[in-house]
């Protein structure tokens, strides 16, 4: 070959790095494949003296690890060097040109052979080099082949560099030089050894120590830490001298290997033999945990108290607990107090402990609810304790105070509440329970006003004259407890008239605020109250008029004009009345106050003038009549119970006066529930005659009849209480009751079974729910009903009018969600025209749920979308002009929003 060609010149020069490359990968190939066994045991070797493997092997295996490691690094430096031989350009350019197509390289460096003379065939040769020329000049530097798998299937070398990266993190890489076996090991050459640690507790958070890399004379660590010692080398040639561990008993030699102990006092610590250290110990003490009551408990208005803390710990506070007793002392012994409490443990809750942060120095609230306690209003005293991480436990001072309890302001209430707290008192103050209880329901005309709650009321006497005649127990004194209390809120949340009392105390309250300028905080509060209290008045508007046979939910304002308003509506008015405040609008704050004040004078439960109109159609008027038929049947229940009692006791004289006068006329009017607004058709329960005379005395059933339901035979007025038939006569008793429960619970059973409004969405769910809870209550009640226990009945029967209740309200909700999609979507033809006489503000005929709006045509004509065109260029031109009010400007944009 011949490298005269000044082509194949070029050429060459320009592959210079190319060559040199490729020749430096020849080099590093043949060093790693000549040399690779001599970096393996030199790896090894280092590893096992970083790890000190020569100190726990015999004399014997150490000497021939080092022998064998030896030689096999002088074995494969010598095979290495023979075998390794160094790259030259020549091998480069041969690597390379096996690497590219047609070895350009090789061609370059050739020479005509034949045919040079000849002017054709020199072109042709010129030609063939010239295109391997360009070939040649793509040419790469060739990556040299480092794998070793066919030289080291094992891979040895991996596994050394393993431990040699371990030994490098892990060992002592200085210990490699004194690497090599000794009589005793290196640790007996080097004279004797050791190591030792001081971790703290984990809860301190500190770092633990190398003993042996402190240099100081003194160190100060927390109390508990634990010491660990390891002694090396000829036991007995060091021994450990303390006096930090304060430990008795059976103690290990102090020339023990391994050595554990806490340090538990200030003291010193000693390692006396060759090598040995001494150091001072100043124990850093771990302090009790402190907590102190910041403030007395603060009384919420729903019973709830907060009581304000503050703890700290040097280390940090892991748990505490309040611990509140009786202070028996302080009590006022009167009344149902004079008699010797029962033993109870005292109340014990956890304190509320920082989530986020830390617990060395924190204040934090405890809330809790003790409203039901026995000793709610009564003197307590509280301590708190608190506990840290060692177990060392903080108190603070006791604090003598009145537990903070629910207070009830309605007189009846209050009584009836105090009469649970003496029952809980003592068992023994059970026969004077009943006895204030019984004088409390004496002759109760124009005293108990609360239906419901005198009905709870006398079957929780009824219960606690059974227990005390079958020798009363805790569980059903409890029982009678948890009925009171229910009594005790009834009463409390009163009538209508208290309701309305309260949402005019409200109203005012905030109309005062709004006078003096109030903050928006105290305004914030005060529109909270007025929303509570408008809350509950609905409540008890409804309920009283779902007692006189009105189950619509709508509200309406008892106007001639027959204005509607929903309660989404109703919302609306109170986000703008506190959105005007918080403006500082308080005039028109006022404004909007006071028409909210003329609406809620003369709000009432709407209802059709064509029988009761109840949003849903069929299904929700036959879930309505279900209603209706289980609250008389629930009141004819407790007459049937009434009239039992007084049989069983004899008592045909004045028990039997208080049973018919004595039940303030009310029997007659619960009797009626559910009936006015009938007209004269006399409809009833399942099976009961119609007409059939009520009970009650013939003064209050002519009242009624003249109200309600007209004259209906057998109850004239003027008759006496005993004209019509006594409850469960003419009905064959409780058979006859569980008969009439039956046929509730099978007509309720064929109503869920049909279609019901809002089903597919998470309302109608809902309502299927409640309906299937009222069926089982209802099962339930039957089957009292039947085995006579009557008083057990009632309270399943109050159960399913709860829950057909909160059927009607869900169905309710899904209608509104559907007749607000139906209007939207402009579905005229699902609604239906309302009863005759109720219109909108506009004077258009409601639908059929009593909502605002209509789905009569307001656009007739030809040009319909000429006309709506125009109204829609007009309420933006109005929506534009900055010269009109900002909240007539505001509601046309949202008005236009929808188109």
């Amino acid at each position: 070959m011949s490298e005269g060609s000044p082509l194949s010149e070029t050429t060459l020069a320009r592959l210079k790095w190319p060559v040199r490359l490729t020749r430096f990968g020849l080099l590093a190939e043949r060093v790693t494949q000549s040399f690779w066994p001599v970096w393996t045991i030199l790896f090894l070797l280092i590893a096992a003296g970083a790890f000190k493997l020569q100190d726990d092997v015999s004399v014997e295996v150490a000497w021939a690890g080092l022998v064998f490691g030896i030689g096999g690094l002088i074995f494969g430096l010598w095979n290495g060097i023979r075998k390794f031989r160094w790259p030259s350009r020549e091998d480069a350019l041969q690597r390379l040109d096996r690497t590219l197509p047609g070895r350009p390289i090789a061609t370059l460096r050739d020479t005509q052979a034949i045919g040079a003379a000849d002017a054709a065939s020199a072109e042709v040769w010129q030609a063939h080099q010239a295109r391997m020329a360009e070939r040649a000049r793509q040419a790469r530097p060739v990556q040299p082949d480092l794998s070793l798998t066919r030289r080291d299937p094992f891979a040895l070398r991996y596994v050394a560099l393993l431990v040699f990266l371990l030994a490098l993190g892990f060992g002592s890489i200085w210990s490699v030089a004194g690497f090599g076996p000794s009589s005793g090991g290196a640790a007996v050459a080097a004279g004797p050894a050791w190591e030792g640690w001081v971790q703290p507790p984990a809860y301190t958070g500190k770092p633990s120590f190398y003993l042996n890399d402190i240099s100081a004379a003194s160190l100060d660590v927390p109390q508990g830490s634990q010491v660990t010692l390891r002694l090396y080398g000829r036991v007995g040639a060091l021994t450990v001298d303390e006096t930090v561990s304060h430990r008795t008993g059976e103690v290990a030699s102090a020339s023990a290997a391994d050595q554990n102990f806490a340090v538990e006092q200030s003291g010193t610590l000693a390692i006396d033999g060759k090598g040995g250290r001494s150091w001072t110990f100043h124990v850093i003490p771990d302090k009790p945990p402190t907590v102190a009551i910041v403030a007395p408990p603060v009384r919420k208005a729903d019973g709830k108290f907060d009581l304000p803390f503050h703890a700290t710990d040097d280390y940090g506070v892991v748990k505490g607990k309040a611990t509140i007793t009786l202070d028996l002392a302080k009590v006022e012994r009167r009344y149902g107090l004079t008699v010797a409490p029962e033993a109870r443990q005292p109340v014990v809750l956890d304190l509320p402990m920082p989530i986020n942060g830390k617990r060395t120095d924190f204040t934090a609230v405890l809330n809790d609810d003790l409203q039901k306690s026995p000793w709610a209003n009564l003197p307590v005293t509280i301590q708190l304790s608190v506990q840290d991480a060692l177990g060392q436990t903080g108190q603070s001072a006791p604090m003598e105070t009145v537990l903070p309890g629910r207070r009830f302001f309605d007189p009846l209430a209050a009584a009836v509440v105090e009469m649970r707290r003496d029952l809980l008192w003592s068992m023994a103050n059970a026969e004077r329970v009943d006895q204030i209880l019984r004088a409390v329901t004496w002759h109760p005309q124009g005293f108990i006003t609360n239906q419901k709650a005198y009905l709870l009321l006398r079957v929780a006497m009824k219960r606690l004259e059974a227990g005390m005649s079958q020798g009363l127990t805790g569980a059903v004194r409890d029982e009678v407890a948890d009925a009171l209390w229910q009594v005790g809120l009834e009463l409390e949340r009163g009538t209508v008239a208290d309701a309305l009392d309260r949402l005019h105390q409200a109203q005012d309250r905030l109309s005062e605020a709004i006078r003096r300028g109030a903050s928006k905080d105290e305004i914030a509060q005060l529109m909270q109250d007025l929303n509570k209290a408008l809350e509950n008045y609905v409540a008890r508007l409804a309920e009283q008029q779902q007692g006189q046979g009105q189950q619509d939910q709508q509200l309406s304002q008892n106007q001639p004009s027959g204005q509607f308003i929903t309660g989404d509506q109703m919302q609306q008015m109170l986000d703008r009345l506190q959105q005007l405040m918080e403006q500082g609008k308080m005039a028109e704050a006022q404004q909007l106050l006071d028409r909210l004040r003329q609406l809620t004078e003369n709000m009432q439960v709407a209802q059709g003038q064509n029988g009761m109109r109840i949003p849903g159609g069929k299904s929700m008027q036959g879930l309505a009549d279900t209603l209706r038929q289980q609250q008389q049947l629930s009141d004819n229940t407790f007459q049937d119970l009434q009239r039992r009692f007084a049989q069983q006791n004899g008592q045909q004289g004045q028990e039997g006066q208080m049973g018919q006068q004595g039940q303030m006329g009310q029997l007659g009017q619960m009797g009626q529930l559910g009936q006015q607004g009938q007209g004269q058709q006399g409809q009833g329960l399942p099976g009961q005659t119609p007409g059939a005379g009520q009970p009650g005395d013939g003064q209050q059933g002519q009242g009624q009849g003249q109200q309600g339901q007209g004259q209906q035979p057998g109850g004239q007025p003027g008759q006496g209480a005993g004209t019509g038939p006594a409850p469960g006569q003419g009905q064959a008793g409780g058979q006859n009751l569980a008969d009439q429960q039956g046929t509730l619970r099978r007509q309720l059973q064929q109503q869920a079974q049909g279609m019901l409004p809002g089903d597919g969405t998470q309302a109608g769910r809902e309502a299927r729910d409640a309906l299937k809870r009222a069926e089982q209550a209802m099962n339930q009640a039957e089957q009292a009903l039947r085995q006579g226990d009557n008083a057990g009945a009632l309270d399943n029967q109050a159960q399913a009018m709860d829950a057909l209740r909160q059927g009607l309200h869900s169905m309710d909700q899904a209608m509104a969600q559907q007749q607000g999609q139906g209007s939207q979507s402009g579905n005229s033809q699902q609604a239906s025209r309302g009863p005759q006489g109720y219109s909108d503000p506009l004077g258009r005929q409601v639908g059929q749920t009593g909502g605002l709006g209509t789905v009569q045509n307001m656009l007739q004509g030809d040009d319909t979308y000429r006309r709506a065109r125009e109204i829609l260029d007009e309420l933006r031109k109005r929506a534009g002009d900055p010269n009109r009010p900002s909240f007539e400007r505001n509601y046309l944009k949202r008005l236009l929003n929808f188109f």
